[in-house]
């Protein structure tokens, strides 16, 4: 049941718009996005921004004319998916492709600036040859050919300066360099509608993940801290965050995860917290962020 002045899309034949829940999702967006891209829209009764963004949201998913659909899920009813997802503030807008989620903003943003995300979506505004060349750039860096990375996004950023997801990808080569400093100004570049951008939240989450890890002390005091102490839990995390340094991923979630099992209050959900910005700092495809997603639903959802 719809509240407080947020109400379902009217029926319509299109069927571009639907209510989805947890039962639903896997068929409604999972399965239907591989045949077009489909918008999530994480949302509920109390959110006010929410309450501005559905109806420009409906409106320009309308003005794509089928290609592409809207699911609206109600995260108070059905806080599942958007937990699984690590999203933290609403109003959040996930794309799905392929099976796959693939791009995304949050907050209440303007009509212009949602037609232009669908127009990318839906490949109307960015061409062949850039989303090739993004692409290996991407797949460049998750080799760990960061300066090999860093040469490609910059030639997509010398034929458009303010393409987001190169601005954002070359922050993430500087963050894996280590050159913080250039990570931190090439974000400043970054327009500020586009702050919410789900490629700079990333490269945002994993710059401050990099500065975590300047103080988080050596892997062999934490790791001796936590055997003498289990129950110290700043000590796991702190150890979490030094395993991460270390390129040790799946050590850090276990850090987390123990944490969460064992006392989810503490530190005001801080365990959590800090294994979802590994997830946006690390992405969604990386196998670390799957294989702890899942861990992370086993417990919460259990």
């Amino acid at each position: 049941m719809l509240q407080d002045g947020v109400s379902a899309a009217p029926a319509a034949a299109d069927n571009l718009i639907n209510d989805v829940t947890t039962q639903t999702f896997m068929k409604d967006v999972m399965e239907e996005s591989k045949r077009q891209p489909v918008l999530v829209d994480f949302w509920a009764p109390w959110c006010g921004p929410c309450k501005q963004l559905t109806p420009v949201l409906e409106k320009a998913v309308r003005g794509a004319k089928g290609k592409v659909k809207l699911a609206k899920m109600n995260i108070d009813e059905h806080p599942a998916v958007a937990g699984q997802l690590g999203i933290q503030s609403i109003p959040a807008v996930i794309a799905f492709v392929n099976g796959q989620p693939a791009d995304g903003f949050m907050g209440a943003v303007p009509e212009a600036q949602i037609n232009e995300f669908l127009a990318k979506l839906t490949k109307g505004a960015v061409g062949a040859e850039e989303k090739d060349l993004l692409k290996t750039a991407e797949e460049t860096l998750a080799a760990g050919d960061a300066a090999g990375a860093v040469q490609l996004f910059s030639a997509v950023l010398k034929e458009d300066s303010a393409n987001v997801a190169a601005l954002a990808g070359l922050a993430r080569c500087y963050v894996a360099t280590g050159a913080l400093e250039q990570a931190k100004q090439t974000l400043g570049m970054v327009p500020p509608a586009k702050q919410n951008d789900a490629a700079v939240a990333a490269a945002r989450a994993a710059l401050e993940v990099a500065e975590q890890a300047k103080s988080a002390g050596p892997v062999d005091e934490l790791t001796k801290k936590v055997a003498d102490n289990p129950k110290d839990w700043q000590a796991r995390v702190d150890l979490a965050t030094a395993l991460n340094a270390g390129g040790k991923r799946a050590e850090a979630v276990e850090q987390l995860i123990e944490v969460v099992r064992r006392d989810r209050k503490w530190n005001d959900d801080g365990a959590r917290k800090q294994l979802v910005q590994f997830f946006e700092a690390w992405g969604g495809a990386d196998e670390a962020t799957i294989a702890g997603r899942k861990k992370l639903s086993s417990i919460l959802f259990s």
